[in-house]
């Protein structure tokens, strides 16, 4: 067997492999049927940590004052701001008596950890039902609380929701900000239906204060700058506490990044956790994106070689219809279906970023949340 046949037969395993993926993980998630939560509304805490967001305070905390929920506090963190959101937290406060402040200090074991100011949040918190999102974020209904907090039940204490961002029109970046989010949640979601939770987003979480102190908050992670959402909830979710939400009333919507370096500077912070995930988890995301990679660079290859062209092209349709039917179907759940007609060019350039930020992020490390 010469190298182009075995370079071939390696390209048959790794489609084999995806398909394997497609149909039994990511399809759990695509044609999952959400059941609808408990119309009981419990009291909920909605804690926001903010470090120097006075503007964005400023347009989106409305639109969480203005809930259609009944019992519900505000818990707003001051991270130590150098701007005005100290004094805009105040103003709300004024007006509206179910706004909590906590300021927090720049304490030297502590410095720029959101982790710390988190926790003094949730101490200060009235409720033992927590929900989560950040300042630059907003609820795309006034029924987020409700449709996020209706999932709690006597078994489910980790609430996973979606955290979108904002639409840009003729936006490369946007598109690519977008693209990663949606595979991101695919993921997450379809390893949480399948029994395997690894993930949340801070953007949009819900959790209850006893898994937060059974765990002993931060604590195991409290040295890592980054993962006050992500390695808590790989720590403490499982296949009996755990659930998604997907309605499109619980859906946040953020400011996405407007330039290519602040995109890049983020994804660092944000891939940079993953080290720190079960080894079951790291592996099987390993996995995931070592077949993306080596599908591309032998896709180039046999398409440039032209051996057994044919059957190439074959096995590629396959694999691209599989994946436009299943993300497809899970881009329409979370409203994303104009991004599907750009696939192929979205997920090459994705591959090559990710590539890109694990080498740097082994020379450098990323340090703090702001």
């Amino acid at each position: 067997m010469d190298i182009l046949d075995f370079v071939f037969y390696a390209f048959c395993a790794v489609v084999f492999i995806q398909v394997i993926f497609y149909l039994f993980i990511f399809s759990r998630f695509a044609f999952f049927i959400p059941k609808r939560g408990s119309s009981k509304q419990l009291p909920v805490s909605v804690i926001i940590c903010a470090k120097n967001e006075a503007n964005n305070l400023k347009t989106f905390l409305p639109l969480i004052i203005n809930q259609n929920y009944e019992s519900f506090e505000i818990v707003l963190i001051n991270d130590a701001s150098s701007d005005e959101t100290l004094e805009v937290m105040e103003q709300f406060q004024q007006c509206h008596n179910h706004i909590k402040i906590v300021n927090v200090k720049n304490v030297e074991a502590f410095w720029g950890n959101k982790k710390y100011a988190l926790t003094l949040g949730i101490k200060a918190s009235t409720h033992e039902h927590l929900l989560f999102t950040d300042a630059d974020c907003k609820p795309i209904s006034k029924d987020w609380i409700r449709s996020m907090t209706s999932h709690f039940n006597k078994n489910s204490s980790v609430i996973l929701g979606y955290g979108a961002y904002a639409k840009k029109k003729n936006s490369l970046l946007n598109k690519l900000i977008r693209f990663e989010t949606l595979l991101t949640a695919v993921n997450y979601f379809s390893f949480a239906k399948i029994g395997l939770p690894y993930m949340g987003v801070g953007r949009n979480l819900a959790y209850t204060k006893k898994e937060f102190f059974k765990a002993n908050g931060f604590i195991n992670h409290i040295k890592v700058r980054s993962g006050d959402d992500d390695l808590f909830v790989n720590q403490v979710a499982n296949k009996n506490n755990t659930t998604i939400c997907i309605s499109q009333d619980s859906f946040t919507e953020s400011i996405p990044k407007s330039s290519f370096g602040a995109w890049i500077k983020q994804k660092r912070r944000h891939i940079s956790t993953a080290k720190y995930y079960k080894l079951k988890h790291k592996l099987l995301l390993g996995l995931i994106y070592c077949l993306q990679l080596v599908f591309w660079v032998l896709t180039i290859f046999l398409i440039t070689t032209q051996f057994k062209w044919l059957f190439v092209l074959g096995i590629i349709s396959i694999r691209l219809i599989l994946m436009y039917v299943v993300l497809g179907v899970s881009s329409k759940k979370l409203n994303e279906s104009d991004l599907i007609i750009f696939i192929p060019f979205l997920e090459i350039f994705l591959v090559i970023v990710q590539l890109t930020i694990f080498i740097k992020n082994l020379s450098s490390k990323p340090n703090y949340w702001k």
